[in-house]
């Protein structure tokens, strides 16, 4: 409107004063323009990354709530796709709500002025806007399919690269990162071939965006040229057609690029969604009150195991069944196991997890010093997390590390070998002291004359309080007051570890295979000589 003026006002009649008031107008409407469109970008880019970084509070807050459940579930990949690239696509939707807003009434107001001038063109405006409008958003169609399969993809993919990550050192060992490498770049490729199908959907839309509202533009300069040529309109309303209808094409890029984005967040959204949706473990209201006398009783009503106070128990079990039976005692799942008579599932979760700690090889060690991850709640002095260290027989561990227990480590403690991780994450369970403690396999990655330290260690350590180790070694069974064996999920024996040895034939036989000796041989120096070092 301000150039119609001008050039009708001032440059067809030859007014320079007219001409330099519309041009300071016409500058002073740049300046507003400027400056809004500075606070516009600010409150665009405080709501995008609000938006992706609640999320990822939220999948964060969700992922504390399922505790051990989140893993059963969802895999490590798919959380860090969540925490990544849907925390973009999501931040980017509201990113964009501003100018689509701005879109939709610069739209309207350009179709009531093109309309108040000349009735053709308006219409002509209102009818083609919403059409290139649809015709965009129909190409959008493949664009969100290939998407939605491009994340799928994604997410496996990261999966693959944080479990190749997790057992590279493990995978080294066997002569196994060759054939992981192969399959991690063939399904890189999948990935690939995904993304390249979805870049080909989006230079379909870019195209469209660009040839749409150009002939737009084309069509309303034509009419508005051959309207000027009649004297229907003045050459100040020819510039403004053509001005409206270059000015439309930003807000027509804009229609497309919100439909492109919120296609996107769609997609990353429904995944944020679904975890969001699964239920955390409920817990029905009880009047339990916390007390503080040991436990006398640990039963699974399933498998007929059954641990009593202050005893050192060892169970022998199928390794399918090993960390089935170590949720179930833990509390983890819904299971009819009792504590001193009462279900686990219905006492408050902090109460369980305050009396009954699990530790198996899925435990870390957190980014940060040593003695944080050794004591996470700070609470313990250098002597109790010494005396831990010498009963997981992990002195030697922190000796070399250099500043010792203040010493920052890597996340998943990834600078350390296996058997010495393995070691620090008992020594990290003794120092927590809980009324029962239950460990998988706590001694798998060393040698046996450091087991036999620390089972005799252990032992000592955790008199008078509830421990389960589950194991099938017997420089562990040796130190046992109670072993029950487990087969397809029941006790099928229990005793002292020789007297299975001389009752049960298949006791003997998973000994036998843990050890590779007879029978006969069970002396502790025989099993000392036999095993051999997992450092």
């Amino acid at each position: 409107m301000v150039i119609r003026e001008a050039i009708d006002e001032g440059l067809v009649p030859g007014d320079m004063n007219a001409v330099l008031t519309w041009a300071a107008v016409l500058l002073g409407l740049g300046v507003v323009q400027a400056v809004s469109g500075t606070v516009r970008r600010r409150l665009n880019m405080y709501n995008s990354l609000s938006a992706g970084f609640r999320t990822v509070q939220l999948v964060v807050r969700q992922a504390n709530l399922l505790g051990s459940t989140l893993e059963r579930h969802v895999d490590e990949g798919e959380l860090v796709s969540l925490g990544t690239s849907d925390m973009n696509a999501l931040g980017s939707a509201f990113d964009i709500v501003g100018r689509a807003v701005g879109a939709v009434i610069s739209v309207v107001l350009v179709a009531v002025v093109l309309l108040d001038q000349s009735a053709t063109l308006g219409m002509m405006l209102i009818v083609a806007v919403p059409a290139i409008v649809l015709t965009m958003g129909y190409t959008l169609r493949p664009l969100h399919r290939r998407q939605s399969d491009y994340r799928d993809l994604q997410g496996e993919l990261n999966s693959r690269l944080t479990d190749v990550v997790a057992g590279l050192r493990v995978l080294r060992g066997v002569g196994g990162e060759i054939p992981f490498a192969r399959s991690y770049r063939e399904r890189s490729q999948r990935v690939r071939k995904a993304g390249s199908r979805v870049a080909g959907a989006e230079a379909l839309i870019r195209g469209a965006q660009v040839l749409l509202p150009g002939l737009l533009v084309s069509t309303v300069t034509w009419v508005g040229a051959r309207a000027a040529l009649t004297g229907a309109v003045t050459p100040g309303e020819l510039v403004a057609f053509y001005a409206y209808a270059a000015f439309l094409v930003e807000p027509l890029g804009t229609f497309t690029e919100t439909a492109d984005r919120f296609a996107r967040a769609h997609v990353a959204a429904r995944r944020a969604v679904a975890l969001l949706a699964m239920e955390p473990k409920s817990v029905p209201a009880t009047d339990f009150r916390p007390v503080d006398t040991p436990i006398a009783e640990l039963i699974d009503e399933t498998s007929g195991f059954t641990v009593t106070s202050g005893t050192f128990h060892l169970v022998v079990a199928p390794s399918a069944d090993v960390v089935w039976l170590a949720d179930r005692l833990g509390g983890y799942t819904d299971a009819p196991v009792r504590l001193d008579g009462r279900l686990l599932s219905g006492l408050p979760p902090d109460e369980v997890r305050r009396r009954i700690l699990v530790v198996d090889n899925r435990a870390r060690l957190f980014r940060g010093s040593l003695r944080g991850a050794l004591d996470p709640h700070g609470t313990a002095e250098d002597t109790a997390i010494t005396e831990a260290l010498r009963v997981a027989s992990a002195e030697d561990v922190v000796a070399l590390l250099p500043d010792g227990l203040d010493t920052e480590i890597t996340a998943d403690g990834r600078r350390f070998s296996g058997g010495q991780r393995q070691r620090l994450v008992l020594a990290r369970a003794v120092l927590a002291d809980p009324d029962v403690l239950i460990v998988v396999d706590p001694t798998s990655a060393v040698d046996a004359h450091t087991e036999d330290v620390i089972s005799r260690r252990l032992r000592a350590a955790r008199s008078g309080r509830t421990t389960v180790l589950v194991s099938s070694s017997p420089l562990l069974l040796d130190h046992a007051d109670t072993v029950s064996f487990l087969r397809e999920r029941r006790v099928a024996a229990t005793g002292t570890h020789r007297e299975l040895l001389a009752a049960d034939a298949d006791y003997r036989l998973v000994i036998q295979r843990e050890t590779g000796e007879t029978a006969p041989a069970t002396t502790p120096s025989t099993r000392l000589a036999t095993r051999g070092s997992g450092e």
